[in-house]
């Protein structure tokens, strides 16, 4: 064949490769149809019989090397298709051994010869025995525990895959995957939730399968009698040495690869976990354990000292064990590598990189919201060692978005050997806003104020509210909550403090990116609104303003819709942020309201004294009359921060009421002393709401 007749032959296999593999499985299809109507020769049946063999093997090879089901997504397939050439050579077989069972053993291949000669024997009652304990193996052990768990597995998937989806979802809102990422994930559940049906009626082929075993054996045998007998005269004694051993041998070779199939269908569904495969699963979970191992040895050793019992395979195994046991026992207590020797590796290791020129990927950008933990606290992140404070920041996120209003960054956590052993940092756009110390395996008890009780413990502050604490250890857990203290663990700590600084930070975690989520989310439940007001008629720079602006004041934008069609009235009027955010409050009123009192309709405020007031509304908001003397303010925010703290002190909410032009400035003047503070304005306060006038703020 010339150089360019090959090329062309080889262009024409790769254009058509796709093509071939395609047409595989209908020919293999019509090939065992083919295999129950046409007479086969006995050369035939052998070549079938130990593909049959070499495809059950291969199957249960593969099932037994996957890593997750879905690597073997064709399984309920390959099943159908395996169970049908069985039986397909069952009816093959069947037809040559009545025909021409009466010429001898040789009759229906060497094959099944073989079988019946080598593996029983030629004694076709221990083929019998044989055939049925295996059937017992396959129908009543192996198949019936393989239906049952690919029956609830099947359920349950169904069950939990909303939840996926979910859970696919949050992480694309989240910005912790792409829309990529998304897709291949979703499409992942659909497929597992397909493929454990599947799996679940698959499995009724194998317990067909060993049904119509049993079925043709018993036709065979009576079938070989009737032809053995009435047809070519043979003794029954003759009749039994030929076509029972023919029969016997034709079960056993169809029985042996259905159990494989059985066995590798069972290995598929009862598949836990996606790490590794399941031999270094059993491996790493079995023989990992010295407790286990070394138990183990000891009463095969003791065993093995009995009088009466086989000293010697007992020493010997219990021997093997007390080895591995020692083998295990050194593995888990090599010493493990230091932070600080981690640390100079990396550092090592990123010394010849130093040379190369430098290149964008180089510059990292800051996180919007990190937090850095001392090496003390990387057990809590760490699941191996039951570290759930991924979680707790998880759950704090959620709870954030479900009050705020919309969704926070994601927090990267990570570690930062410059900070104390037991230190961690809360940092926005990579400056710190907090800092604080946690003990893993200690509680913090907190005094919520008036508890005299001492405690056995490190004294220090609780870093989300300031509150005096108490580090204890788990001895006086119970004793400090019946003596009324808050007794929380280390990631509670975490978590409350990063939940805390968050919600006094949400307007600086509204970044452009969160304000464009929250437009495409909002688009997907009112696409018209959103189409006719952003940013047709406010621009998205002044809808973000907008929102940092009321989340600056403490109010929630849960309540999005109201917000933008606020806006919508008012956008012709103004485009200024400051004025289109007091409109906002104003519409906003009653959940601004039940936000600081809750369902109370009576409401008790914090007023100005009247002549005060005059002053500052003076001051305020004339622009060329004088300004706000630097000693009434000073007075002012003094004053409120005491009142505020004695209406905390009381139980009941610090709210100030002002009139409307001065509480924006108002507002920013207590913001930094009195941050609990809220600033309400007269038109502000709904109809349905009356007021009582509680503390009076006096001047100097």
């Amino acid at each position: 064949m010339s150089t360019a007749n090959l090329k062309n032959l080889q262009q024409w296999a790769g254009q058509n490769g796709w093509a071939v593999q395609g047409l595989a499985a209908p020919i293999l299809v019509v090939a065992i149809l083919a295999l129950m109507v046409l007479p086969i020769a006995p050369w035939m049946l052998d070549t079938f019989f130990t593909l049959n063999i070499a495809l059950a093997l291969m199957v249960m090879m593969v099932a037994a090397y996957m890593v997750k089901p879905l690597d073997f997504a064709a399984f309920p397939s390959v099943l159908l298709l395996t169970t049908l050439m069985r039986l397909s050579l069952n009816v093959a077989s069947t037809r040559v051994v009545l025909l021409e069972g009466h010429t001898g053993p040789g009759a229906a291949g060497a094959v099944i010869e073989a079988f019946g000669h080598f593996l029983i024997g030629g004694n076709f009652a221990v083929g019998l025995i044989v055939f049925a304990i295996l059937v017992v193996i396959n129908f009543m052990v192996v198949t019936k525990g393989a239906e049952r768990i690919a029956e609830v597995s099947a359920r349950f998937t169904l069950d939990a895959m909303p939840g996926k989806q979910m859970a696919v979802d949050a992480d694309l809102n989240a910005g912790l995957i792409d829309e990529a990422e998304a897709k291949t994930r979703r499409l992942e559940v659909q497929e597992e939730a397909n493929f454990f049906g599947s799996m679940d009626g698959a499995s009724k082929f194998v317990r067909g399968d060993a049904v119509a075993g049993i079925l043709i054996l018993i036709i065979n045998i009576i079938g070989g009698f009737a032809i053995g007998m009435a047809q070519h005269g043979l003794s029954a004694g003759e009749a039994a040495n030929s076509y029972v051993l023919l029969a016997v041998g034709d079960a056993l070779v169809a029985q042996i690869p259905g159990l494989l199939i059985s066995v590798a269908a069972a290995m598929v569904i009862s598949r836990v976990g996606k790490d590794n495969d399941t031999g270094k699963q059993i491996a790493a979970q079995m023989f990992m354990s010295p407790r286990a191992l070394g138990i183990t040895a000891g009463i095969l050793i003791l065993l093995g000292v009995v009088p009466g019992m086989p000293h010697t395979v007992f020493l010997l195994m219990g021997c093997a064990f007390g080895y591995g046991a020692w083998l295990a026992m050194r593995a888990k207590n090599k010493p493990k590598e230091t932070p600080e020797q981690l640390a100079a590796a990396q550092e090592a290791l990123a010394a010849p990189q130093q040379e190369t020129e430098a290149t964008w990927d180089d510059l990292q950008p800051v996180d919007l919201l990190g937090l850095e933990l001392g090496y003390r606290l990387i057990a809590l992140v760490d699941k191996k060692r039951q570290g759930d404070l991924l979680t707790r920041i998880k759950g704090v996120r959620r709870k954030f978005a479900q009050e705020v209003g919309f969704l926070p960054p994601a927090v990267h956590v990570r570690d930062n050997l410059e900070l104390k052993p037991s230190a961690y940092r809360i940092t926005l756009r990579g400056v710190m806003v907090g800092e604080g110390e946690a003990f893993p395996g200690m509680y913090l008890a907190i005094n919520p104020g008036g508890i005299t009780t001492p405690l056995i413990g490190t004294p220090t502050t609780d870093p989300a509210f300031g509150l005096p604490a108490h580090w204890i250890d788990e001895r006086q857990k119970e004793a400090a909550q019946m003596a009324g203290f808050t007794v929380v663990d280390s990631e509670t700590v975490m978590a409350t403090h990063l939940s805390h600084l968050m919600q006094m930070h949400a307007a600086k975690l509204l970044s452009r990116a969160e304000v464009q989520q929250l437009v495409d989310h909002v688009a997907k439940v009112a696409p018209r609104l959103i189409e006719e007001v952003i940013p047709k008629m406010v621009p998205i720079t002044v809808f973000q303003k907008v929102l940092q602006l009321l989340l600056e004041d403490a109010v929630h934008i849960r309540d999005i819709r109201t917000i933008i069609e606020t806006l919508a009235e008012n956008a012709g009027h103004t485009q200024d942020p400051v004025e289109l955010a007091r409109r906002v409050r104003i519409a906003l009123a009653p959940a601004i309201v039940q936000q600081i009192y809750g369902p109370t309709r009576e409401l008790n405020v914090i007023a100005i004294e009247p002549g005060l007031e005059r002053l500052l509304v003076q001051a305020l908001t004339n622009a060329n009359g004088p300004s706000l003397d630097p000693g009434v303010a000073d007075v002012l925010t003094q004053r409120a921060a005491e009142v505020a703290n004695q209406q905390e002190e009381l139980g009941m909410p610090a709210c100030l009421l002002v009139p409307d032009q001065i509480r924006n400035a108002i507002a920013r003047l207590v913001r930094r002393v009195a941050p609990r503070l809220q600033v309400l304005a007269h038109s502000e306060i709904p109809e349905t709401h009356s007021i009582r006038i509680g503390p009076i703020l006096k001047g100097a």
